[in-house]
């Protein structure tokens, strides 16, 4: 009898190569990658309740490029800083009564969207496929509104939420998303990977 032994699935999409790393390599990854989420958080338009900044691009980049896995372990690490008291949230902010206000929906919100869009990189949908990446940076953004506002209805109701929490960021997952699949497109320029 005969055993079938198909190889593990590689990412389609991997610039950074580091399913190929060390552990010690990985670990830097999650390091400098919360690092960049730190300063993400920096780049802020204040806004009551929410305010608006630049995490959700960051958020849906480390996920494309580390991938689903280690991406989403890299924002709950970024996210775990935050509510241990170092100031890596928006404008600084640190403290965990932030993942009990009205911004706990879009905090735990994180993990899942770079989970998101790094499994959907993984199959393709990244910078080999700009309208594809594009489309999985929006559905990172836009899963990221629409957890962040269900749980901001809980706290404020659901038309002022809406109106505070999700309609002004609109434009701006829009934004973000086609700088994220023109990201990822340069990168894929940069990492040499050939073209279809």
């Amino acid at each position: 009898m005969s055993t079938i032994v198909t190889p593990a699935r590689k990412p389609a999409f991997s610039p950074l190569r580091l399913d190929e790393r060390s552990v010690a390599w990985r670990v830097g990854a999650v390091v400098l990658g919360s690092l960049f989420l730190a300063l993400s958080s920096y780049i802020e338009v204040p806004m009551v309740p929410v305010p608006v900044t630049m995490q959700t691009f960051a958020v849906t980049l480390v996920g494309a490029l580390y991938g689903w896995r280690l991406g989403a372990l890299t924002i709950v690490a970024w996210l775990v800083e935050g509510a241990s008291g170092l100031p890596v949230l928006a404008g600084g902010d640190a403290g965990l009564h932030h993942f009990f206000g009205p911004t706990a929906g879009y905090l735990f919100a994180f993990p899942l969207c770079g989970a998101l869009v790094g499994w959907l990189a993984e199959r393709g949908w990244n910078g080999s496929r700009v309208l594809l990446a594009f489309a999985a940076m929006l559905a990172g953004n836009l899963l990221c509104l629409l957890l962040g506002t269900a749980w901001l209805a809980a706290v404020i109701g659901i038309e002022k939420a809406f109106a505070f929490g999700f309609a002004p960021f609109v434009l701006g997952g829009l934004l973000k998303s086609a700088l994220g699949a023109a990201t990822l497109m340069a990168l894929r320029g940069k990492a040499g990977t050939p073209r279809p």
